[in-house]
């Protein structure tokens, strides 16, 4: 696939089912991510696969942070189904170092940059993902699990399976709002 149509053309896929990526692809979804901007080359990630039985567990976590925050019903059932929507998750922290050049917002943002190229990777090779996000990745309980050290930040949840249908066209955006000169 060619990377300036796969970037301009990037969607998201929440409907994902068997297989995930494995051997060869899941090593270039990984090796991708460690090729994020990486100011002081401190390798501020950890990418965590959770995929099989483990997806259950994670629910357990999930509800139990739920149960924590006081959560209405509806966000308890969605806790427990939601590592069931894909056949792989990849939870990304942002494994921080205290530095003197490199704050940990900088960290924080390679990690991030990290997961979209893990997606666009993902893409590539044929399979499909979305970025997920929510409370949990700031509820203690969840940190906890994924073994977060206070300075840390877990930035998103990489869900990951091939495409149960095939995104939309993406229109071309008008990019003039966006944009100014200096």
């Amino acid at each position: 696939m060619d990377a300036l149509a796969l970037l301009l053309n990037r969607r998201s896929a929440s409907r994902l089912s068997a297989p995930a990526p494995q051997g060869e692809a899941l090593e270039n979804i990984i090796r991708a991510g460690m090729r994020a901007p990486d100011h002081g080359m401190l390798q501020p990630w950890r990418f965590i696969i959770i995929e099989g039985d483990a997806r259950s567990r994670f629910g357990e976590v999930l509800l139990a942070a739920a149960l924590d925050a006081d959560q209405d019903e509806s966000v308890q059932e969605k806790s427990v189904q939601a590592p069931l929507r894909a056949p792989m998750i990849i939870t990304v922290v942002a494994h921080c170092t205290e530095h003197h050049k490199v704050p940990q917002w900088e960290q924080i943002a390679s990690a991030s940059c990290a997961v979209q190229a893990m997606q666009m990777a993902a893409v590539a090779q044929g399979f499909g993902g979305i970025w997920r996000s929510g409370f949990w990745t700031e509820n203690p309980i969840v940190r906890d699990a994924f073994g977060c050290r206070e300075q840390d930040a877990i930035v998103g949840f990489l869900y990951l399976g091939t495409p149960l249908v095939q995104p939309a066209k993406v229109k071309a955006e008008d990019t003039s709002p966006f944009v100014s000169y200096f």
